[in-house]
């Protein structure tokens, strides 16, 4: 570093050349301070940090994915778990029918037991929200809960209504699992007679 020289062109000292160039900043270089590497230090501290602060966001973030993905995978599967518990009830009233002898049963006894596996099944997936859509002859078509696959002319039946149901359907809450089967009455034919 170059020595400040007064007007003789003789070596000032310290007091005296931070006078003559009227800054603070030559103190702090006669010093051995330099305010701008200070400065850098104080920069590369605080890029540092951030830094830092970035890659703990970044990998609590990253942990956050992952329980949730646990946790999405646990709840899938406790809700198949509490439908299923329902089901396999009914698959014990399977196994009890299965098991009677045939030459000691009647089929009224076998239509009896198939009626209360059926209404088990209803009741487990009932206590799950699901409802049966179980149109009646004669009732308005609705195209979000019935699905027509013909006509079919019946007496009595206005036309565009439901004719014959083929298949009931199956809801939960506002959503249609599945459609209701059904045929609806054609329009009345036009009289071809002129």
């Amino acid at each position: 570093m170059s020595r400040k020289k007064n007007k003789q062109g003789e070596p000032m000292d310290f007091e005296a050349a931070v006078e003559a160039a009227g800054h603070e900043e030559i103190a702090g270089e006669v010093n051995g301070i330099d305010p701008i590497e200070q400065r850098i230090e104080e920069l590369e501290t605080a890029v540092d940090e951030a830094n830092n602060k970035a890659l703990r966001t970044l990998a609590d973030f990253q942990n956050y994915k992952k329980r949730s993905l646990v946790d999405e995978r646990l709840a899938r599967e406790d809700g198949a778990a509490s439908v299923l518990g329902g089901v396999i009830t009914v698959l014990d009233h399977f196994d009890l029918a299965l098991g009677l002898d045939p030459s000691k049963t009647t089929a009224d006894a076998v239509l009896d037991g198939v009626r209360l596996i059926k209404s088990e099944l209803l009741k487990a997936i009932g206590d799950h929200g699901v409802t049966t859509v179980e149109p009646k002859v004669g009732e308005e078509f609705d195209p979000t809960m019935h699905q027509a696959t013909g006509m079919a002319p019946i007496d009595g039946v206005a036309p565009g209504c439901i004719a014959v149901v083929m298949q009931s359907g199956y809801s939960i809450g506002e959503r249609v699992l599945r459609p209701a089967t059904v045929m609806i009455a054609p329009e009345a034919p036009i009289d071809q007679e002129a």
